[in-house]
This record gives structure tokens, C-alpha cells and sequence, in this order.
């Protein structure tokens, strides 16, 4: 496993839509392995794999719980919403008030390729969609309420 380099807002790579992944290949699992430390080393709750420049509709997420590798992933329903501070590793040190769903119903395959879903509510709500958004070259800044302000980093 290898940390990955997170591509920064601006890059036009995050602009881009994600084409669907047909099989799951060595390189893949590969992909999906960096993604995960890569994630876990810079503290986030999700990435897609646009944020470490591969085109590929791939999202690692791990809100507490462990990890979701999510393959190919949809929302299939949403309901309520909730609004609250939203952050990317892909603008670091920066966040905004963002309006989501609070709760998701998604399907995606997982690192075998078989189908699954997932219900989310609140916190996983909001990562499903900020990551899914990822796949389609947007970021959550387009969706901010107000402005995007500059996040305090605690020292340990």
C-alpha cells in the first residue's frame, strides 16, 4: 500500500465525471488499498478515487464504524435533510454550511463486485453524498450556504 497524492480544488481532475469500473483487477484492489491509508493518514471520513487523480467510480468512507468501499455507487433514495459544516481533504483547512439529506439509501458493489446497499443517516448521509458528488466533478463548495471559512486545527 502507498499514500496517494490528494489532488486540490482547482485541479482540473476534479471537474471531471468518473467512468464505471467493468471488473475488478489487481490494479484495482491496488487503488482501493492506497485510497484507505491515503484517507485514514489525512484523517477524512471518505475520498473518491478523482481526488487522487484516477477517473473511476470508486469511494472509500469510514465514519467510525470501518470501512465502506463503495464500487459503482448510486443513491437510490433520500429523504429529511440536515444542515451543518462540511470539509474536503481536497481543501485543506477550509469548511462550509451545506444543506444534505439525513438519510440515504444507496446501492454500489463492493471490492468482489457483488451488489449491496447501504442506509445512511446523518453523518453517513452526508459522506455518501459528498463522495458521490466527487464522482460526478463536483465539490461540496458549490453547494455552501454563506461563506467558505477557515477551520481551526487542534495541536496534539
Amino acid at each position: 500500500m502507498a499514500l496517494r497524492t490528494i489532488r486540490l480544488q482547482g485541479d482540473e481532475i476534479l471537474g471531471k465525471a468518473c467512468r464505471e469500473v467493468k471488473e475488478i483487477t489487481l490494479r484495482t484492489q491496488i487503488l482501493i488499498e492506497d485510497m484507505l491509508e491515503t484517507m485514514y493518514e489525512n484523517e477524512g471520513v471518505g475520498l473518491a478515487a478523482p481526488q487522487v487523480g484516477i477517473l473511476k467510480r470508486i469511494v472509500v468512507i469510514d465514519v467510525g464504524d470501518g470501512p465502506i468501499v463503495m464500487i459503482n455507487p448510486r443513491i437510490l433514495s433520500s429523504d429529511g435533510t440536515q444542515t451543518g459544516g462540511e470539509a474536503c481533504l481536497s481543501l485543506p483547512g477550509k469548511a462550509g454550511q451545506v444543506t444534505r439529506p439525513n438519510h440515504v439509501v444507496a446501492a454500489a458493489f463492493d471490492r468482489n463486485m457483488q451488489e449491496f446497499t447501504i442506509e445512511g443517516e446523518e453523518l453517513l448521509a452526508r459522506a455518501i453524498c459528498h463522495e458521490l458528488d466527487h464522482l460526478e466533478g463536483h465539490m461540496y463548495t458549490e453547494l455552501v450556504e454563506g461563506d467558505v471559512y477557515d477551520v481551526e486545527c487542534e495541536e496534539e
